[in-house]
């Protein structure tokens, strides 16, 4: 078994008002210094040695990403990680 994450964010161009709220909140607690915020999700996967990147990348475009407005990436984690 091997695991793999797959990272989904908001492309450059669009318009992240969670990461704008959480930005704000930030300030209004005190934290200064945090000028942008861009929210996204964390999919990790655990899967066997039958599922190649071909399919990984199957998978995030037709279930955990919206391509239009949503830029992913995947990466596969050693066993020691």
């Amino acid at each position: 078994m091997a695991r793999v994450v797959v990272e989904v964010m908001p492309k450059a161009e669009i318009l992240d008002p969670q990461g704008q709220a959480i930005t704000g909140a930030l300030s209004r607690l005190g934290f200064a210094g945090v000028t942008d915020v861009r929210q996204g999700k964390r999919f990790e996967l655990e899967v066997d040695g039958s599922v190649g990147d071909e399919e990984l990348e199957k998978i995030a475009e037709s279930l955990l990403a919206n391509t239009v407005i949503e830029d992913w990436a995947i990466r596969r984690i050693d066993g020691d990680a």
